[in-house]
């Protein structure tokens, strides 16, 4: 009939989506110009003057051998996100409520072995287990130990330092110290109640996501997995392009000593990691590079920056209380710096 009005649903909004429109788009807006501009700037010095582009040679060598390494990881880390969001049913995730509530915790950080999801996908999940009824401290560990236990991750992480005397130090460590640092924030942040913790809004957000819309399980699958992949892959080049900068224009003499100071140095990784806003399925190619840094620096890198990044911190006003990134970045980063000095004394 011609009075009949059809509405058509909207699509649904994936984990990324949450993210305030500009939060998803500075990272290029910043990043495309400074890539461009050092770009035509080695061209200029190219014509000009050959012989003084060697500080663009190592950039773009120490940028694109980054790259190299790394997206492959981000592409499988796409692939398995997209899985689990297409394939696994939410009532697997559902079944940790179920366990006594001492056990919650640690089998909450272990999920991120059987689900590993990054850490801008782990944030839905955690969201919807914690309206599910699972105790919001279970909820949150999940959140946080997720990107770090996730397969992906540790296998990049294990690439990334082959070959060196610290590979086992750095996967396992990265590893227990995550788990560690996950239940304890989790402990400490998650001790309210569900209706304290989650914005009414975000919670309708994630209902609405989650509809099936009548789309095949095919069509879902390739969609989420691109939509990943590009959304994480553009974080690695800017990474990516961060840490050539560093090692190619600051002065050796500024980094080594920073690198030597027992707690700046971890403090000072911990602020790249936040700053840089990495996917934790690449990250580890970014860490082995800064080789002026220590294992316990390098491993407080790997371990704040899938809790605790700029991108997260977006992700976490606009989803949880106010006041709930304050707590998390607060006890992450102190949880995480006393950890690190404690392996730090004992590595010598």
């Amino acid at each position: 009939m011609s009075g009949d009005v059809r509405t058509v649903p909207p699509a649904p909004a994936g984990p990324h989506d949450l993210l305030p429109p500009n939060g998803r788009t500075n990272a290029w807006r910043a990043a495309v110009p400074v890539l461009v501009g050092l770009f035509a700037l080695a061209v200029v010095l190219r014509i000009t003057d050959p012989q003084s582009i060697g500080w663009m040679q190592n950039f773009f060598l120490v940028f694109s051998g980054l790259l190299v390494e790394a997206l492959p990881f981000v592409l499988l880390g796409a692939l398995v996100s997209a899985v689990i969001e297409v394939f696994v049913p939410m009532s697997t995730f559902e079944r940790m409520a179920r366990l006594p509530k001492a056990m919650q915790l640690p089998a909450a950080a272990l999920g991120g072995i059987a689900f590993p999801v990054c850490e801008c996908g782990s944030v839905p999940v955690a969201r919807r287990l914690a309206m599910k009824g699972l105790a919001p401290q279970a909820a949150i560990t999940f959140m946080l130990a997720a990107p770090i236990l996730n397969p992906v991750v540790l296998a990049s992480t294990y690439f990334a330092y082959r070959g060196r005397g610290v590979l086992w130090t750095m996967v396992l460590g990265r590893a227990a110290l995550g788990m560690v640092v996950a239940i304890t924030v989790g402990w400490v942040v998650g001790a309210r109640s569900k209706d304290e913790l989650l914005r009414p809004s975000a919670a309708d957000a994630v209902e609405e996501a989650d509809e099936h819309t009548g789309e095949s399980r095919g069509s879902r699958f390739f969609g989420h997995m691109g939509g990943d992949f590009l959304f994480m892959g553009r974080f690695i080049v800017v990474g990516a392009g961060a840490a050539a900068a560093v090692q190619t224009f600051v002065p050796q003499s500024i980094v080594d000593g920073v690198a030597s100071m027992p707690i700046l140095g971890i403090v000072a990784m911990m602020g790249l990691a936040f700053l840089l806003s990495l996917c934790s399925e690449s990250d580890a190619f970014v860490a082995a590079s800064f080789v002026q840094f220590g294992p316990a620096s390098q491993l407080s890198f790997l371990v704040f920056g899938p809790m605790v990044d700029i991108k997260l911190v977006a992700l976490y006003m606009g989803i949880f209380s106010k006041g709930f990134a304050r707590m998390v970045v607060i006890a992450a980063a102190s949880v995480t710096l006393v950890a690190c000095l404690w392996l730090q004394v004992w590595t010598g």
